[in-house]
């Protein structure tokens, strides 16, 4: 069969609607039992640069060179924001190096031989070992022995342990997510696990294990400590270019509001030319921002307001005193928030999201409300997977 495009996940899609895995658009294949051999290659087709490639599940299209990757994600915003009616134009695309994930989400699973860690097989159970893996970073990768060590402590034979592991200018900040019970013992265990391998703070679920050294993040002048799990952006690259962005597009504003703001991804960085509300949903994020705040110098104020945007958005007479917003959701959107936006009448609105499909229903609703939209940037802090974010901003006409 020969494949007549690709599919927003990365799929190969034939003329039948058959879809096929690790495939490109013009290439024949033949299809056996469900595994593809290709007749003729595109000339886009390059060597995965991972070994794991085949078997893990954690990437759609090492497959393919960087200029069609950076062409098929640009055009899954394009898609998304033409099936809204908007302008589908976007302002580039710009992708984070290789090895540059500072975060990743491993799966441990107990052995004959002692503990496996790695990511699942595509839409599979089975769990692949990744020592050579081409996303994450050097620091993490220099983990996996302390989550193998994780995983021999707390797994039986018959389960397995999610591991999250974040990189932070204090060493690896470790998260922890089983349903078995801490005991006393286990704690001492973890903790002395904790000291011999280095681990700047270990956290097992809701229970606080050990911190060495404040695993702190650093957000323009002011350095934080997220709540352990906390959401941070992917890649120190993509959230340059992000902050950046935002940045420019809010320039001159002496007063910003930061809707879903986090930890202060955007609000300390901003702080550094306007005063900033940053309002988020998790009272220990609110928390993590204003110590950060308070610690750093040189900043405008910053205030923080713990309040479910989702339930309770910010409305119209509290939004008309600032000059612009920025808002960066769930992949949910803000459907809400955003039809209050519209309301006020902010004159800036500066837009990130994980999701092109809420984003463009977003963008139309303010379109809608009397806004211009410019061409978005694409940042990919996921490469060679399907997930996309994007930039943008809105300026009232």
């Amino acid at each position: 069969m020969k494949i007549e495009s690709l599919t927003h996940h990365g799929m190969g899609r034939a003329m039948d609607g058959t879809l096929v895995p690790r495939v490109l658009a013009g290439e024949e294949v033949e299809v056996v039992d469900g595994v593809a051999r290709v007749l003729t290659p595109s000339s886009n087709r390059v060597a995965p640069l991972c070994r794991h490639f085949k078997t893990c599940g954690g990437c759609a299209m090492q497959h393919a060179n960087d200029d069609l990757v950076a062409e098929w994600k640009q055009g899954i915003v394009r898609t998304a924001l033409a099936g809204q009616g908007l302008p589908d134009a976007v302002a580039g695309i710009t992708t984070s190096p290789v090895r540059s994930r500072r975060r990743a989400k491993v799966t441990g699973r107990r052995t004959k031989k002692g503990a496996m860690v790695g990511f699942h097989g595509r839409g599979s159970d089975m769990l692949i070992a990744v020592p050579d893996c081409q996303l994450v970073s050097p620091a993490l990768i220099a983990g996996f022995p302390a989550a193998e060590a994780l995983t021999r402590m707390i797994c039986s034979r018959s389960d397995e342990v999610a591991i999250t592991m974040t990189e932070s200018l204090g060493g690896l900040d470790v998260f922890v997510d089983h349903p078995r019970e801490l005991t006393g013992q286990m704690r001492i265990e973890l903790a002395q696990l904790a000291q011999e391998h280095g681990l700047a703070r270990l956290t097992y679920g809701t229970e606080p294990i050990v911190t060495i050294n404040a695993p702190l993040q650093a957000f323009g002048a002011a350095k934080v400590s997220p709540p352990a799990g906390a959401f941070l952006q992917a890649t120190l690259h993509g959230e340059a270019a992000l902050v950046g962005a935002v940045q420019e597009m809010t320039h001159g504003a002496a007063r910003v509001v930061d809707l879903f703001s986090g930890c202060g991804t955007f609000s300390l960085p901003l702080a550094e030319h306007a005063e900033v509300l940053a309002v988020e949903g998790a009272s220990a994020m609110t928390a993590a921002l204003d110590k950060g705040w308070r610690g750093a110098t040189g900043l405008k104020h910053v205030a923080t307001e713990t309040r479910d945007l989702f339930r309770r958005p910010l409305l119209p007479d509290e939004l008309r005193r600032f000059d612009a917003a920025v808002i960066d959701p769930p992949r949910a959107g803000a459907e809400a928030q955003i039809e209050e936006i519209g309301l006020a009448k902010v004159p800036v609105v500066a837009m990130v999201s994980c999701n092109p499909i809420t984003f463009a229903r977003d963008a139309r609703r303010l379109v809608e409300a009397g806004y211009d939209i410019a061409p978005p940037l694409v940042v990919d802090q996921f490469r060679w997977s399907a997930h996309v974010e994007v930039v943008a901003k809105f300026t009232l006409n």
